[in-house]
């Protein structure tokens, strides 16, 4: 979900299935002034709802935003047959060891 969409995401209130991992984190003065007014104009929402929301989208951004590094292995062919190579830039690995830690959280959440 992209950072534009979660005050729509907002007002339909919808849930997701949370962590069982808690957090603790210092803002500084403006975020959480900023915060707080989020909290005010989406008084639905706990403000640890909102943090948790802000940081998955600011995750999703943050893995588009990794370059493209072309490797040397061609993955496959585009429609036209021109040959698409595989990433060996940072995306590939942060999305690794993003299932390996969902894994290993499913893993806990199912002993």
């Amino acid at each position: 979900m992209k950072i534009r969409e979660l005050a729509k995401h907002w007002e339909q209130n919808a849930k997701g299935r949370l962590s069982k991992t808690g957090y603790t984190i210092h803002l500084d003065v403006e975020s959480a002034a900023r915060l707080a007014a989020i909290t005010e104009m989406y008084p639905k929402r706990h403000p640890e709802e909102l943090l948790g929301e802000l940081i998955g989208a600011a995750l999703e951004e943050l893995e588009a935003s990794f370059p493209y590094v072309k490797g040397s292995h061609v993955i496959a062919t585009d429609e036209e047959g021109d040959p698409l190579y595989e990433d060996i830039g940072p995306t590939p690995r942060f999305l690794a060891l993003s299932r390996q830690h969902l894994h290993e959280s499913d893993e806990k959440s199912d002993a």
